[in-house]
C-alpha cells in the first residue's frame, strides 16, 4: 500500500477505512515532503466531511 493508492481510493470513494487511517499513521515518518502535503490534504477532507471514515463494501457483479 502506498499513500497515493490511499488518497485515490478515499477520492474515488468518498470513504477511508479504519485499516488505512493506521497504515498513514504508522507510515508518517518514511514520507517525502510530496506525501506529506498529500497526507495533510487528506486531513483537510476528512475534517471538511468530503472523505468519511467507514468502509467500502465491495461492488456485486453477475
Amino acid at each position: 500500500m502506498t499513500l497515493g493508492e490511499v488518497l485515490l481510493s478515499s477520492l474515488s470513494s468518498g470513504v477511508i477505512t479504519q485499516d488505512e487511517v493506521d497504515w498513514v499513521t504508522c507510515h508518517q515518518h518514511c514520507f517525502s515532503r510530496e506525501e506529506v502535503a498529500s497526507a495533510l490534504r487528506l486531513g483537510r477532507l476528512i475534517d471538511t466531511g468530503d472523505v468519511n471514515l467507514g468502509c467500502r463494501l465491495p461492488l456485486f457483479v453477475r
